[in-house]
């Protein structure tokens, strides 16, 4: 089987020709390579070109380092996960995503933009957007099924203070590992992939051989590769053990009428932090998403 390389040095193998079981999708006229609506050739219910962006770096991210650096057990912030922003950091990294691509870098450009309605991803999108990414007039569709993966009782504390106040759910999840371990009022990574085979389901019903854009979290990027890719728990773990996803990189896909008997999406690259790397301004970030912040 075919592999690419990603940046950080990761084999990953190409995908194979992939059905998401309870995907009833809109059918385009045909792809090829860069535009599946150019000819009459194949069609499909995939969009010819789909890109899976990390949100900027958020203020809440600069909290969870501080914590950690300081051997705290709680992350300090007092509001929502919801509405945590964009650093200022992370706002540079949303414009130079959009510079790179509205300078021909990204293999096109999206014309439907889908977002986390988190503010850190819906920030990411519109500044992407604003900076020359994609049209001007081009809306950020707020869907919640890509929001981030709720931490129930386990909000706002640092792997230290999980270990000091919950022992037994730091022992859960070393047993269940964490692609199973649910806390209470929380997810597992099993529940956030649910949540996203119905979001492709409605990916193929109305974007099918369109150009797409999904902006969100790092647990949303990987678990969308989980489903995209047909992988197995310990593929999508050693893929998520070898690094973190980068605030602003970018996982893409295009479709190919060679991948099966009806077409499927080939990964082109994954975690590209080259539009961060090679801007004056910004800089690489790969902190996890934090567990923080009181919900409700």
């Amino acid at each position: 089987m075919n592999a690419v390389r990603s940046r950080q040095g990761v084999r990953v193998r190409q995908p194979r020709s992939i059905h998401v079981p309870g995907t009833f999708g809109w059918h385009g006229e045909g792809p090829e390579a860069t535009d599946p609506r150019m000819t009459g050739a194949v069609s499909t219910h995939w969009p010819s070109r789909l890109w899976l962006v990390r949100h900027g770096q958020s203020a809440g991210n600069v909290a969870r380092d501080a914590a950690h650096a300081a051997g705290l057990e709680r992350i300090e912030l007092s509001t929502r996960d919801v509405d945590i922003p964009l650093s200022e950091l992370g706002e540079q990294q949303a414009d130079a995503l959009g510079r790179w691509f509205a300078a021909g870098n990204g293999h096109g450009m999206p014309d439907v933009i889908l977002s986390s309605p988190y503010a850190r991803s819906r920030e990411t999108a519109r500044r992407f957007r604003d900076a020359g990414g994609a049209e001007a007039d081009e809306p950020v569709c707020v869907d919640e099924r890509l929001r981030e993966k709720e931490f129930g009782i386990l909000d706002g504390l640092t792997t230290a203070g999980v270990a000091a106040q919950l022992p037994q759910q730091a022992e859960f999840r070393r047993l269940l590992g964490k692609f199973y371990h649910r806390p209470p009022g929380g997810e597992s990574w099993c529940d956030v992939i649910l949540r996203l085979r119905s979001l492709l389901d409605t990916v193929s019903l109305h974007y099918g051989g369109r150009r797409v854009m999904i902006v969100a979290h790092q647990v949303v990027v990987l678990c969308l590769r989980y489903v995209i890719e047909n992988l197995s728990e310990a593929e999508i773990l050693a893929i998520d053990k070898a690094g973190d996803v980068a605030n602003c990189s970018v996982t893409e896909y295009c479709f190919d009428p060679a991948q099966g008997k009806d077409g499927g999406l080939a990964l082109v690259r994954y975690n590209e932090a080259a539009p961060i790397e090679e801007d004056p301004i910004a800089q690489v970030t790969r902190a996890p998403d934090p567990i923080v912040a009181a919900r409700g």
